[in-house]
């Protein structure tokens, strides 16, 4: 969704809300426990309303001065690398300048210089050719822990406006729990390529009509992230033609602009990867996780697809599917789902717009019950009230979502990961918590005081097992069930908190 094209849809979302709350109320509840089953418009008008509360953060005089002089910044270093760079081609992208709705959350800039983490910026070749741009991200502190070996997490973008930036809050809240975390631009978004390199030009482009940048940009993006002096990185061959672009990437690294490998190679733990990705790119991680043995676990940020890369998927709502790889056509095979797989939502997709009748309650869940089918630990985690944007921070009154979405992701994603690719047994405690059911902020802010950051129109669930091997099934988890981990005391998470916490290991 381009920014510059909001008015339009942002107008008749508003004159949709204004229509619904001039209808007369219908019997409002405070605690919905299951789907309702009339349509209720003053609920629907109220539980829309949430995809407004994000922007609370960002309009403020103090935010917007921010956010501008930060875009200024970025757009002067985005000009100066493609002037010192020519071969890169990147300025014909959206959000190649990170500038106001492309700029990601800008509480989040300087995280090293404000002594939060590590951050490394890093240029690699991918297999058509393109330079990808992409950075690394550690919280360890070297000096008093300097033999760390951190699992890793890979984070795949969305497609259009979703340059990597939109998603540091979950990169940096991985590196605040004890993960390596790589982020990186898809070719065609950001301050990667537009283009491949010859005879591959057009492999990968456009990104939005071609999958190949979420699918096969994910493999590549984790072959780097596995790099290391004795095993430098060396991009695979084409899809198209088979062409192997070592030379390119070969020249880049001798002259100072492309990394040879992954600069923290040091403190991963190869053996324990996990990928992350949203919309196209959930699409790319649901079948790459289970496609490449080196991956142990998934979460799909709306939403968890089928790891059938032939055909159209759900989670890009209903994007195109992948294309065809002449060159090596074992990319394409269809792999059984045998990895731990959640699946995270939102009331409303993109663009966001208010229902008009009740949705089918279990429409969010189709690939997470596949998963449950074939025995495999699963979830579905659906936000109330928030929308596809959610996932990622986009500091744009265009673009709504909800106020504690990007916590709830955090956590879960944190959660899930600490769970099935570290193997920590007490993973299981945040992993079934109830403080999403009862969260003092998401209270706070509601007209009912209701602190339940579930969806009511759909089911979130968890069919998992316990660390000591116990089954836990809870098919509603905004109701709640038997087995669920009450906290006390739930705080109030925040990734903002974790992220900008001092360096060192900050466990939700």
């Amino acid at each position: 969704m381009r920014m510059r094209a909001r008015t339009a849809w942002v107008a008749a979302i508003i004159g949709a809300l204004t229509g619904l709350l001039a209808l007369p109320a219908a019997s409002l509840a405070t605690e919905h426990e299951e789907p309702p089953t009339t349509f209720e418009p003053v609920l629907e008008a109220e539980n829309f309303a949430i995809t407004q509360q994000r922007q609370t953060i960002y309009d403020t005089p103090e935010y917007q001065a921010e956010l501008a002089l930060q875009g200024a910044k970025n757009r002067e270093e985005a000009t100066t690398e493609q002037v010192n760079d020519p071969e890169r081609n990147f300025s014909g992208d959206l959000c190649y300048e990170g500038e106001n709705g492309c700029a990601g959350d800008v509480r989040l800039y300087n995280w090293e210089a404000n002594g939060y983490g590590r951050v490394r910026k890093v240029l690699f070749t991918a297999r058509n050719g393109a330079t990808i741009s992409a950075r690394i991200w550690s919280a360890v502190n070297p000096v008093t822990n300097p033999n760390a070996k951190l699992p890793g997490v890979v984070i795949t973008n969305g497609s259009v406006q979703a340059d990597e930036q939109m998603y540091w809050y979950a990169a940096q809240a991985l590196a605040k729990d004890g993960y390596l975390v790589m982020t990186f631009d898809p070719q065609g978004q950001g301050q990667s390529d537009t283009f491949g390199q010859a005879p591959d030009e057009q492999e990968g482009f456009p990104a939005q009509s071609d999958g190949r940048p979420f699918f096969d940009g994910t493999e590549d993006a984790i072959n780097f992230f596995l790099s290391n002096p004795k095993h430098p990185y060396v991009p695979v061959p084409s899809c198209e033609t088979g062409t192997v672009h070592a030379a390119k990437q070969n020249e880049r690294v001798q002259k100072g602009l492309d990394a040879a490998y992954n600069p923290f190679w040091h403190e991963l733990k190869s053996s324990q990867i996990g990928l992350a990705g949203h919309s196209y790119g959930a699409a790319g991680v649901s079948y790459i996780a289970q496609w490449d043995p080196r991956v142990k676990a998934v979460v799909a940020w709306d939403n968890l697809a089928a790891p059938n890369p032939n055909e159209k998927t759900g989670a890009s709502g209903g994007g195109p599917a992948e294309k065809p790889c002449p060159s090596t056509p074992a990319d394409r095979t269809v792999p059984p789902v045998t990895k731990p797989g959640l699946g995270m939502s939102a009331d409303y997709f993109l663009p966001p717009t208010p229902n008009t009748s009740l949705p089918n309650p279990q429409a969010k869940s189709t690939e997470s019950h596949a998963y449950s089918e074939g025995g495999v630990d699963t979830g579905e985690i659906i936000i109330r009230g928030g929308s596809h944007l959610d996932f990622s921070f986009i500091p744009n009154q265009a673009f709504g979502a909800s106020l504690r979405g990007a916590d709830e992701i955090a956590w879960y994603t944190s959660a899930w990961f600490d769970k099935y690719v570290k193997g920590e047994k007490a993973a299981d405690k945040r992993v079934l918590t109830n403080r999403w059911r009862e969260d003092p902020i998401e209270a706070a802010v509601d007209r009912h005081n209701d602190g339940n950051a579930f969806s009511f129109y759909y089911y979130s669930r968890l069919d998992i097992h316990r660390a000591n091997g116990e089954p836990f099934d809870c098919e509603n988890l905004r109701k709640g069930c038997t087995g669920l981990v009450h906290e006390r005391n739930p705080g109030s998470y925040s990734y903002l908190a974790t992220d900008t916490s001092p360096l060192g290991f900050d466990r939700p």
